[in-house]
């Protein structure tokens, strides 16, 4: 494994450490499995280099992949709860 340092909000931090507590996981390991599930909706950009590829993100709703401009961030969902 590779280990890496990344920056959170502080709101998308709480979220996750209670998703870990409340599964009985490290921080860390929620992190990956998110990864992991992300990386399956993103598109294989070594297929065709050439092709014009726009940066999928996730509905919050289930994981697909959604038009940015119709998903407010992380952030901004948990702070408008």
């Amino acid at each position: 494994m590779i280990r890496t340092q990344i920056q959170l909000p502080e709101p998308l931090y709480k979220r996750i450490k209670r998703i870990a507590k409340m599964r009985d996981w490290s921080l860390a390991e929620v992190v990956r499995r998110g990864l992991e599930e992300y990386e399956k909706t993103c598109v294989d950009i070594e297929d065709d280099p050439q092709d014009e590829w726009d940066f999928p993100t996730l509905d919050p709703s289930g994981g697909y992949v959604a038009d940015p401009a119709e998903v407010n961030s992380e952030t901004d969902a948990i702070l408008n709860r």
